[in-house]
């Protein structure tokens, strides 16, 4: 969905494009083409496969009846979606030292209906595109009124919102304010030793996200409906986007951009919002930005276009938007014959105004100082047809939600002469709009972070550092202990520091550190107001690296706990066994050395199974990867024997009302070809209590009513 969302002069079409009959993807050097469900897999550069698409299905005027270089349409048929800002790396030799985001470089589909909404003439038209120019014309036309139909009666639907939250810690940037005035530090630095002219510097904010993307785009669309607004259903990602920005739009030969540098907030009263403004206008500082962007925007226009054709329209212009105003320009010239759309995109991507200038040396101390790729962010948004036309905007004020996340990034240009504490408040400024919209408040009203203790202090816990040479980071060389509280109450918490010391004393042969865990938690319980909250705390002790005189590093962490039924939808647990046994008397103990277990749990996640039994050398049945296993086969406990097992706290519980309640434990090798055979087969952990499984590796397990919720309801009473 592409809306025009103000009333300025590149405000004009509204879009709306559905069902794609061709989705391309690409990462890295490889592209994938998905049509009628088959995906097709190319090594190939992703510009050249854009390319050979467009002159596949290339429409000509005279074919399609429709004048598009006058600009009174924009697209009958072509590619809708998102480059991402990564591509760069397809088009220059970049370094690459940042963290991969693992979304694609590239996401772009064909649909098969488009609606146009033209808001200047106030008319609005449906195309659906005929890929078979061979068919009969009664067959076209049948074609034609079964889609046409099928459209119709699929936007008359109302969509069922529902709302969106954020983790209440608020937003966790990839950088705190210090580091980000380091980095602009580090820029001007650049910039005297005569690297670069000028750079963009962004930081980027993540947190949690649950609910409907699409009311988020609602709702940031009440709040700053900008010139360039879009939404982007990709499968397993959505964007949302609220730019001010076009990056580059062609009619036939005719070529534009608008780059746009200098921002300001807005005034809190018309004078002073007028003040605002005209400091803006008469700014020095970013006069000289956007002359050097235009400059930089001119030349890379100049590489597609006629000799003498690229001029500057209109420079320096005032545009107001809802938090801020901006200074933009106007530069236009005319495609040199036999150039092309892509020739256009690989000349000018990624736009200068979002990299810097020399744009090549600027992307180089980008990736140097931002530790996250931008993926979307400072990439574009829109659409490319199969007649000559684009249309795509800098996708700036942009959301990208992404497995329960959502995240976005804001930046701005630095000079010379720039104020590092005024550009790092210039980022929030541009953030504004996006954080209201997410946190469902006034941006001023700071979202309480969640509180961690760490060696003695209550912080945020984004702010809880651990050494790079400590042996509990590099090795994994320390303990955790996972403890469920409700409403304050906290679960067999002695048992579990009796383990945690008792293990650390084993592995370590260090003195216990004397600390009250239970005044930590309650001081945690208490610093998040989470008095009435189920929650899961996690004690963490490790080795540390000599420092300040202490070896040790001592931890409590909490977060809120939903049951693992709950959010799963289901009344119990499939299980499916990991092929790889396990031997290590580590296994005794809950230590950071988790990677083995990790590696389980994505096992069971392949296989469409929540857990994964772990097997000992001999190939009986030990654990699963988070929890204690056993079955009830009449009045026997069957407990699998194993070498080397966690003791579990809940499993030792269950087991002491099981015997009260008449039952025996048998203690027992047992194979999983074996388990699956038995009834009653319970998982066991501090978190979820005592919870039945369904199956093993497929094998369908049965139960008796209520065993389960008599075990929790024991486990309840014995606190």
């Amino acid at each position: 969905l592409l809306v025009s969302g103000s009333n300025l002069d590149c405000s004009r079409f509204n879009i709306l494009a559905v069902n794609p009959w061709l989705e391309i993807n690409s990462q890295k050097d490889m592209v994938y083409l998905t049509c009628q469900g088959q995906t097709t897999q190319i090594q190939q550069d992703v510009f050249f496969v854009i390319q050979r698409l467009l002159d596949r299905f290339k429409i000509s005027e005279l074919s399609s009846g429709i004048s598009f270089e006058s600009g009174e349409f924009p697209i009958q048929s072509g590619l809708f979606g998102y480059f991402s800002y990564d591509l760069k790396d397809r088009i220059e030799k970049l370094p690459i030292t940042c963290i991969d985001t693992n979304l694609p470089d590239l996401c772009l589909f064909a649909p098969s209906a488009i609606l146009v909404q033209d808001k200047k003439r106030q008319q609005t038209q449906l195309c659906i595109p005929v890929l078979d120019s061979k068919t009969d014309t009664g067959a076209t036309e049948t074609y034609l009124e079964k889609i046409k139909n099928q459209f119709w009666e699929k936007i008359k639907v109302q969509p069922k919102l529902s709302s969106f939250s954020i983790d209440n810690n608020g937003f966790a940037s990839s950088f705190t304010k210090q580091e980000y005035i380091n980095a602009v530090n580090r820029i001007i630095d650049y910039l005297k030793a005569g690297d670069i002219y000028q750079a963009n510097l962004s930081q980027r904010f993540e947190t949690g996200f649950k609910g409907d993307a699409y009311e988020l785009f609602l709702d940031l669309f009440k709040r700053n409906p900008a010139s360039f607004f879009s939404y982007i259903q990709a499968g397993d990602h959505t964007v949302v986007s609220t730019s001010p920005e076009r990056f580059i739009k062609q009619n036939g030969r005719h070529i534009e951009t608008r780059p746009i540098k200098g921002t300001i907030a807005r005034g809190k009263t018309k004078y002073q919002d007028q003040e605002n403004g005209q400091a803006l206008s008469c700014s020095i500082k970013d006069d000289a930005e956007l002359t050097m962007i235009v400059d930089l925007m001119r030349n890379d226009l100049s590489r597609v276009a006629k000799h003498g054709s690229v001029v500057v329209t209109e420079h320096k212009r005032l545009e107001p938007y809802e938090n801020v105003f901006h200074l933009v320009s106007i530069v236009e010239g005319e495609l040199l014959p036999g150039k092309t759309s892509v020739d256009l995109l690989k000349a000018t991507f990624p736009g200068g105004s979002i990299t810097g200038c020399p744009k090549i040396r600027s992307m180089e101390i980008i990736d140097e100082l931002e530790s996250i790729k931008r993926h979307v962010y400072t990439g574009s948004i829109g659409y490319i047809s199969f007649h000559d036309t684009m249309d795509l905007s800098i996708a700036i004020r942009t959301a990208m939600i992404y497995h329960n996340t959502v995240f976005f990034s804001v930046g701005g240009g630095i000079v010379y002469d720039s104020d590092p504490e005024k550009e790092y408040q210039e980022t929030l400024d541009k953030g504004k709009t996006l954080m209201e919209s997410l946190s469902g408040k006034q941006a001023s009203e700071k979202p309480v972070k969640v509180k961690a203790w760490a060696d003695g202090k209550i912080l945020d816990q984004d702010q809880v550092r651990v050494s790079a040479k400590s042996p509990g980071f590099q090795y994994g060389a320390g303990l955790f202990e996972t403890i469920k509280v409700s409403k304050g109450r906290i679960f067999f918490l002695n048992e579990h520091v009796d383990r945690l010391n008792h293990a650390w004393e084993t592995l370590f042969r260090k003195v216990v550190p004397d600390i009250s865990w239970k005044d930590v938690i309650d001081l945690l319980i208490k610093e998040n107001r989470y008095q009435q909250k189920e929650l899961a705390v996690k004690l963490i002790l490790a080795k540390e690296c000599k420092k300040n005189g202490k070896d040790l590093f001592l931890a409590a962490f909490v977060r809120e706990y939903v049951h693992r039924l709950e959010l799963l939808g289901k009344s119990g647990l499939d299980i499916v066994t990991y092929p790889h046994p396990r031997v290590s008397p580590l296994a005794d103990f809950k230590t950071l050395n988790y990677l083995y277990y990790e590696r389980a749990a994505e096992f069971a996640r392949l296989n469409k199974s929540d857990e994964a039994i772990i097997l000992n050398p001999d190939q009986t049945v030990s654990e699963t990867n988070t929890a204690n296993i056993f079955a009830i086969d009449g009045k026997q406990v069957i407990v699998p024997q194993s070498l080397h097992a966690l003791d579990g706290i809940t499993i030792q519980k269950v087991l002491e009302i099981l015997v009260c309640k008449g039952y025996y434990i048998h203690k027992k090798t047992i194979l999983d070809s074996e388990i699956c055979k038995l009834p009653n087969v319970i998982l066991t952990n501090s978190l979820m209590g005592a919870v039945k499984v369904l199956s093993i590796n497929g094998e369908e397990i049965k139960h008796e009513q209520g065993i389960c919720s008599m075990l929790n309801e024991q486990l309840s009473l014995q606190l």
